[in-house]
């Protein structure tokens, strides 16, 4: 067994800087919480590097990672999940899915792009050429018969802009009848039972405090309310650690 995280010393947590992750990461912000953890921001696949390179103990995990690795543990009850459409997960076409010829595919998130394999397979059953995103401007190439995947507030805003929009887990939940998750908590060496108690307090704080938290940000791209009450779903329960087996078996299937 390795050996578990030095809890004497700053714990250090990988955490993603979307607005999903705001609700999360809202408690962790008081100084209580600071004097023993440091949050190092990055986009959730930076994030999982941090993690497997060792930079981080605790990493809010894109769930496609996990198909990868030898030993994890889920260090809290809570993750990004939806039970239906998410809005911020999206692929983005200015015609039909079935008309679309290439997708470019995000490159912040290995689960939204897997995801997006799996459903283009088995749920439209359509073969478009599949390009990896290497920056930004990746987006301005949504015209034509050309789509891609984006992901996070830049997909809120995408929705404006795109003539259609197909919300990834929302089409998931068509295909399979489960909620999804698309990232939870997650470190390589054990943490004490005291720790993931802790840890998950933090997170209740601001999960009681969604309408205020959302009123708090001024934001015109999408409601953040609707999106904090009705497009995500934080509790890691029994459906959504059902959809995430089913995801996992999929990917590891290919």
């Amino acid at each position: 067994m390795p050996a578990k995280v030095n809890e004497l010393e700053k714990i250090q947590v990988g955490v993603v800087s979307y607005l999903n992750t705001r609700p999360l990461l809202f408690g962790m912000q008081s100084d209580a919480f600071l004097q023993a953890h440091d949050l190092i921001p990055a986009y959730p696949s930076k994030v999982a590097e941090l993690l497997q390179d060792g930079t981080v103990d605790v990493a809010l995990l894109p769930v496609a990672v996990l198909a990868d690795l030898p030993e994890y543990h889920i260090v809290s009850r809570y993750c990004i999940g939806t039970d239906g459409d998410v809005a911020s997960v999206c692929l983005f076409s200015e015609v039909p899915v079935e008309e679309l010829t290439e997708i470019y595919l995000d490159y912040q998130s290995r689960t939204s792009v897997a995801l997006c394999r799996i459903l283009l397979r088995d749920f439209w059953r359509v073969s478009p050429r599949l390009l990896p995103a290497a920056d930004e401007g990746y987006r301005t190439r949504i015209q034509g018969t050309t789509g891609a995947v984006v992901i996070g507030d830049r997909a809120l805003e995408q929705r404006r802009l795109s003539k259609y929009v197909y919300d990834l887990s929302g089409a998931w939940k068509a295909h399979t009848g489960l909620p999804f998750v698309f990232a939870l908590w997650v470190s390589l060496r054990p943490l004490s039972s005291a720790w993931t108690e802790r840890f998950d307090a933090a997170q209740a704080i601001g999960l009681q405090q969604l309408p205020a938290i959302a009123a708090a940000q001024t934001y015109s791209a999408y409601d953040l309310l609707t999106y904090y009450t009705r497009n995500l779903s934080y509790e890691l329960d029994a459906a959504k650690q059902e959809g995430m087996t089913r995801f996992l078996q999929l990917l590891r299937n290919g």
